[in-house]
């Protein structure tokens, strides 16, 4: 089954979140009147990373992600992204949520490995699981941002059945070539389709000075090939349609799954 995904490259406006809301809607409508099955978007996406301002809104802002669901629901398309939220003891979290075409959380995952160069992990509960959501396209996996460094997680993935993984991010120069390898290798490595879509523009993150996000949001197929990729300054949507199920053919073929040697790796 063919899948249509657009990708909401956005400047997302610090602690804005009606704003970049209002912002989404129009991002999601263009999807919908595109065709797209899913439209995702980089990571958090309605407020950025203003933590004094995130922790003192963060119970208000449930009442955005609820909207977030009720777009899903009005345009009919599945919409993920990770966005501010409380986690089941009420505490703030990094969560990339999966919203179905009826508004519906089909599945969330909070981000596990907390970026501590940023000091997430001093504003952020971690998340204790991964994610795999049922979609009529198969498991799809979630992820987001700095998980793309820790290949457990997207093995993980793999092992477990999905052939495409989400990973909205946030990352600034100067790690651009990172963000291209590591996208890819993932991909490559665990031959998924990996769709990773990223911000633009600047945020000042107080003491530190600022961060420029470079975009370059992008789809990478289960061979290593770029299927779109967007440029590293603008805003856009872009939209690309493909086969999950070439994850399959490839698997076949190259039998690295199969091929694993878990009895002699060290891991802890």
């Amino acid at each position: 089954m063919k899948l249509t995904v657009s990708l909401a490259q956005m400047n997302v406006l610090r602690a804005q979140p009606r704003e970049n809301l209002a912002k989404g809607e129009a991002l999601i409508a263009e999807a919908a009147r595109r065709g797209s099955d899913v439209v995702c978007f980089p990571e958090m996406w309605t407020t950025g990373f203003d933590w004094e301002s995130n922790a003192r809104t963060a119970r208000d802002h449930e009442r955005i992600v609820e909207q977030v669901g009720r777009l899903a629901e009005k345009y009919g398309i599945w919409v993920t992204g990770s966005v501010l939220a409380l986690n089941e003891e009420g505490k703030v979290s990094n969560a990339c949520i999966l919203f179905g075409p009826g508004g519906d959380r089909v599945g969330t995952y909070r981000k596990t490995h907390l970026f501590s160069l940023f000091h997430e992990d001093r504003h952020m509960a971690p998340g204790e699981s991964s994610c795999l959501a049922g979609t009529p396209w198969g498991p799809v996996g979630l992820a987001v941002c700095y998980d793309i460094r820790f290949p457990e997680l997207f093995r993980t993935y793999a092992l477990k059945g999905a052939k495409l993984v989400f990973c909205p991010a946030a990352f600034p120069y100067p790690r651009l070539e990172h963000w291209k390898i590591l996208v890819r290798a993932r991909a490559i490595e665990n031959q998924m389709y990996l769709v990773a879509v990223n911000q633009v523009g600047s945020e000042d993150i107080g003491p530190r000075g600022s961060v420029t996000y470079f975009g370059t949001s992008m789809i990478v197929d289960p061979w290593g090939r770029t299927v779109v990729e967007a440029g590293e300054t603008e805003e856009m949507l872009l939209t690309a349609t493909f086969d999950p199920d070439l994850a399959d053919e490839i698997r076949k073929n190259m039998r690295v799954l199969q091929d694993r040697r878990p009895d002699i790796y060290e891991l802890g």
